[in-house]
């Protein structure tokens, strides 16, 4: 399976995690957020970016995950009411720690808070079978330029 990442051009040749607070796992966990498509991956982008450096300063990186890795999956039925909330990861945090602590899977599957209905992608860099999952490209993000100059109405 290939999954999508947008990240700076300086990180797009090697798969790391910042440890950051992120919405499915709190901080000090080195976890790398992908999504399944460049689409999403882009939109998850925007939200966070606000349109800037999106066509000269990022990458789209193409991450395969072999297809007898196991995932684990969460869905949104399973999650509490509020858990797309963009001020506050409590509600997703406790699980998405949990499955990094357990060291079960390399990946979990996640509902995306952007858009329900499409996932995202979790993977444990500190997992034993991590060394698996590869780079299988890297391309220009080159959104229309429209997107940008919108975003930047909203900084």
């Amino acid at each position: 399976m290939i999954v999508f990442r947008i990240t700076h051009k300086n990180f797009a040749r090697q798969l790391s995690a910042s440890a950051k607070d992120g919405r499915w796992t709190s901080g000090g966990r080195l976890v790398i957020y992908c999504a399944e498509s460049i689409a999403l991956a882009f939109l998850e982008n925007m939200v966070r970016r606000q349109g800037v450096g999106f066509n000269n300063d990022f990458k789209t990186v193409l991450v395969e995950i072999p297809d007898d890795l196991e995932i684990d999956s969460v869905t949104p039925d399973n999650l509490q009411t509020g858990w797309r909330n963009h001020r506050d990861y409590s509600f997703c945090q406790p699980t998405g720690n949990k499955w990094y602590d357990k060291i079960r899977t390399p990946v979990l599957k996640v509902p995306s808070a952007v858009l329900p209905s499409s996932n995202n992608f979790v993977i444990n860099s500190v997992h034993p079978h991590f060394k698996r999952i590869k780079i299988a490209g890297i391309t220009n993000l080159v959104p229309d330029e429209r997107i940008e100059e919108i975003l930047k109405k909203y900084r």
